[in-house]
């Protein structure tokens, strides 16, 4: 049976994941570890203000931290949070590979019937 995980918590991190520049700033803070805001904006085409947006969804869900050293703010990806989503995947993959054998296994019965 697919993972339990809260699900508020799974729709916030699916929504963060809706927009493509979200995903996109996961990537590079997990390929480049902690990063000042400031840097992670000039690695994309939009504005601070609209990445520092982006990078408050990821907060609400986890998916990031931020830590703060007097004026300078680091962003660091929190991949136990994406690992919960994994887990939660992994439990439908499950079970959508036992539906064919089910299905198999009814078929037979009814030709048995038959």
């Amino acid at each position: 049976m697919a993972e339990r995980i809260d699900d508020d918590s799974l729709t916030l991190i699916l929504k963060a994941a809706s927009d493509p520049t979200r995903p996109a700033l996961l990537t590079h803070l997990a390929q480049e570890g902690p990063t000042r805001v400031t840097e992670i904006a000039k690695r994309f085409d939009t504005s601070l203000n609209a990445v520092s947006k982006y990078i408050m969804v990821l907060e609400r869900t986890g998916l990031t931290r931020r830590q703060t050293i007097w004026r300078e703010h680091l962003i660091e990806v929190q991949l136990d949070r994406l690992a919960e989503v994994d887990r939660w995947f992994a439990g439908l993959r499950s079970i959508w590979e036992l539906r064919p054998e089910t299905l198999a296994a009814h078929f037979e019965r009814d030709e048995k019937d038959v």
